[in-house]
């Protein structure tokens, strides 16, 4: 099916079906999940009242990914996180923040699938696990910056100097520096070690 320029409009009944306009077809989430994979847009109307409802049909197609055993994308740490944001007066920038992170992944996931295809030749997956936990951490770091404006009352661990949150180019340069020093005085040890044997 091609992409068409304007986005199908999808109308949702009172009986909870979903009609695809476009092919004058019933769907289902899992159709309006393989669509967006394709990179099919679509808008899904309540049919009773032309309400536009395709955030929460959306959000409803992500819960049953969710559901389903090995395909879980968000993380309990995350989404707490993201829950405390909601009345938040910070909750105005989450958003675009979110759309910025994933336009970045998504522009940079030839680059990771070439680094995973990397580690699972050369370090495995244990190199492939610390490069998911390190990323794990500089992403809970950089929420933990939006939450530190307003609710640094609260039980969350706050960044201090000595604990610096990365959010520029140089602070990433300056975390693979530390990186190549550490890697050199292990291989360093690494061979004060075969020395000895």
């Amino acid at each position: 099916m091609a992409k068409s320029e304007e986005p199908v409009t999808i109308k949702k009944y009172a009986n909870r079906r979903l009609y695809n306009t476009g092919t004058s077809t019933y769907v289902t989430l899992e159709d309006l999940a393989a669509m967006v994979k394709m990179g099919e847009d679509f808008l899904v109307y309540d049919a009773k009242t032309g309400e536009d409802i395709t955030r929460s049909v959306l959000a409803q197609i992500i819960f049953e990914q969710e559901g389903k055993q090995g395909q879980n994308l968000l993380p309990v740490t995350f989404l707490r996180q993201l829950i405390r944001f909601y009345g938040d007066s910070m909750q105005m920038l989450v958003p675009r923040f979110l759309e910025v992170s994933i336009d970045s992944l998504t522009r940079e996931q030839g680059k990771l699938r070439q680094q995973m295809g990397q580690a699972f030749g050369m370090g495995g997956f244990g190199a492939l696990e610390e490069q998911a936990r390190r990323n794990m951490e500089l992403f809970q770091r950089t929420f933990s910056m939006f939450g530190s404006f307003g609710r640094q009352d609260e039980s969350e661990s706050v960044p201090t100097n000595s604990e610096k949150t990365p959010a520029s180019e140089g602070d990433l340069g300056e975390l693979r520096r530390q990186l190549q020093e550490m890697q050199a005085r292990l291989d360093r040890l690494s061979d004060k070690d075969k020395d000895k044997t």
